[in-house]
């Protein structure tokens, strides 16, 4: 079976880096569940056909068989199509071939162009509206992450203790017990086991200490690496506990107040974006202030020339693109000149998808915001450093 990466908050553009023209983009929605996924397979290889028609426009026969060869082994693999998410993004370049799975329906595309098409991907990744919830339990950990649309189990780093056993091993606390006879001391006699030193506080120390060990490395395998919103899902006397011994400085004060194992994943996720949507939204009100601020002052345009200039020297602080918007032509990162004539190039190379690679090389921040949420028309909007 073909191993995809699940896109989650991997680092994909480091991934992508090193591959050579021509750069093969395909994207598509797929199903998790029968019967729905049983058209994905088809519909995969009806945009297979289409990346072998503009390749055939500019490739000798046997470079385009050998470059399409990894796209028919995926199509053919059964058991891939039936662990599908709920979308599916393909790179592939001359000795390159990455799959990633996302979390989110894409819109279906095939394209070869001089450089990859992420742009759809910067939407999928952005931090503004992903979390992670940490199921919590004495009995165990689970870890998810998601967004308003969907939540999947996250395979916990090899450093996360599982159960209170796993965590406290041999140092888990034992009862003390002392052994009392009453009745006598001959045959008839029976002795009767009392607790001392009070089995609750021994069960509190336990719990205690598995939730510093959790905490710990939940913090250094999970929200360190991801920056992402950590919401505890956990019965209602273990929140307090949990909040009291926690180090995690992404740890939300709200959280979820369930049993964890008693609802469904799709429940969890409701529950969790409610704690998360405030948040989203405020953020949104927050990064549109910012840039007319910055606009009012020099620093932020939408203007596209001045916009690429100032990313190509790295002064691109914040990248705003409008999340449907394409701008046909391809972009000269060493110089911020759009190359090609925008009225005879097709659709294949968008600028802005150009752009924000360019942006996150020099370690600006790309948004991609919705049309209805774009603090301009233009389709691009800039704050700079300086």
């Amino acid at each position: 079976m073909t191993t995809p990466i699940t896109l989650l908050t991997h680092d994909f553009a480091s991934i992508l880096g090193g591959a050579h023209s021509p750069f093969l983009s395909l994207y598509q929605p797929t199903h998790r569940h029968r019967p729905d996924n049983l058209q994905d397979p088809i519909r995969f290889r009806n945009l297979v056909k289409e990346l072998e028609q503009s390749l055939a426009e500019k490739h000798r026969a046997d470079d385009v068989i050998r470059l399409l060869e990894p796209f028919h082994a995926l199509a053919a693999d059964a058991e891939f199509w039936n662990h599908t998410l709920d979308g599916l993004a393909v790179f592939a370049a001359p000795d390159f071939f990455h799959v990633f799975t996302t979390q989110r329906p894409v819109a279906a595309l095939a394209i070869v162009a001089e450089s990859f098409h992420t742009k759809p991907l910067w939407g999928l990744l952005q931090s503004d509206d992903r979390y992670q919830v940490l199921g919590l339990s004495r009995e165990g950990v689970r870890l998810l992450e998601g967004s308003r649309d969907a939540l999947d189990e996250v395979d916990l780093a090899s450093g996360v203790p599982r159960t209170l056993t796993e965590a406290l091993g041999e140092e888990k606390t034992e009862p003390h017990q002392t052994v009392a006879s009453y009745g006598g001391t001959g045959a008839g006699s029976h002795a009767m086991r009392h607790g001392h030193g009070g089995n609750a506080d021994e069960v509190d120390k336990d719990t205690e200490r598995f939730f510093r060990a959790v905490d710990r490395a939940v913090l250094e395998h999970h929200s360190r690496p991801t920056g992402l919103p950590l919401i505890l899902a956990a019965l209602a006397e273990h929140h307090h506990r949990f909040h009291d011994v926690s180090q995690n400085p992404f740890l939300l004060t709200e959280g979820i107040t369930v049993n964890p194992d008693a609802v469904t994943t799709d429940a969890l996720r409701t529950l969790a974006w409610q704690v998360v949507e405030p948040r989203h939204k405020a953020w949104l009100a927050k990064v549109t202030d910012d840039f007319e601020q910055a606009r009012g002052t020099g620093r932020g345009s939408d203007n596209l020339p001045q916009i690429t200039a100032a990313a190509a020297s790295g002064r691109v602080a914040t990248l705003f693109i409008e999340a449907d918007h394409q701008i046909a032509g391809h972009l000269d990162e060493g110089t911020g000149k759009v190359i090609g004539d925008v009225l005879n190039n097709p659709p294949a190379d968008d600028v802005l998808d150009d752009l924000g690679d360019l942006v996150s090389k020099m370690g600006g921040e790309v948004l991609v915001i919705p049309a209805a949420r774009m603090p301009t028309r233009t389709g691009v909007a800039a704050i700079y450093r300086y």
